[in-house]
C-alpha cells in the first residue's frame, strides 16, 4: 500500500448504510424483472456507496474511489416500504486497490453479500485521463 495511505485506512474499517425500498429502487421500475421488489442492481448501488462512504474520511483532499469489481448474490426479496441496510468491512488493501465483504439485510435477515473492489484515485487525473 502507499505510504501515504497507510497510517489511515486499516483491515476492519467498517461502514453502514440504510434505506428504505421505494418503487423506484425495485426490479419492475428498473426493468431488471417484473417484480417489484428491492432489485439487484439497487442492493449493488448500496454495497458500493457504503464502501464508498467508509473509506472517504481517511483520503487525501482531492482523491477518491472508484468502484473495480462486484462478486456478489442477491439470495432474497424485500418488498417495497421495508428498510435495508448494508454493513461493508475492508479486509484487503493492496496500495491502492481495496477489497470489503459486503452484506445486505432487511427485517427478515440476509438480502446478499459477496465482495467489493475500489481503487484509489486522484479524481483531477483520473478526469484528465477520461476527456
Amino acid at each position: 500500500m502507499d505510504n501515504e495511505f497507510s497510517s489511515r485506512l486499516y483491515i476492519g474499517l467498517e461502514g453502514h448504510q440504510e434505506q428504505v425500498v421505494t418503487e423506484e429502487l425495485t426490479a419492475s421500475h428498473l426493468g431488471s424483472g417484473s417484480v417489484s421488489v428491492f432489485a439487484t442492481p439497487m442492493m449493488i448501488s448500496l454495497m458500493e456507496h457504503t464502501c464508498e462512504r467508509s473509506v472517504k474520511p481517511f483520503l487525501n483532499e482531492g482523491d477518491d474511489t472508484v468502484g473495480i469489481h462486484v462478486n456478489v448474490s442477491h439470495d432474497a426479496a424485500c418488498p417495497v416500504g421495508m428498510k435495508v441496510w448494508c454493513d461493508s468491512s475492508l479486509v484487503d488493501i493492496d496500495r491502492r486497490k481495496l477489497t470489503f465483504k459486503v452484506q445486505v439485510f432487511c427485517e427478515r435477515g440476509l438480502v446478499g453479500e459477496g465482495t467489493h473492489e475500489r481503487f484509489i484515485i486522484h479524481t483531477e487525473k483520473f478526469l484528465a485521463k477520461i476527456h
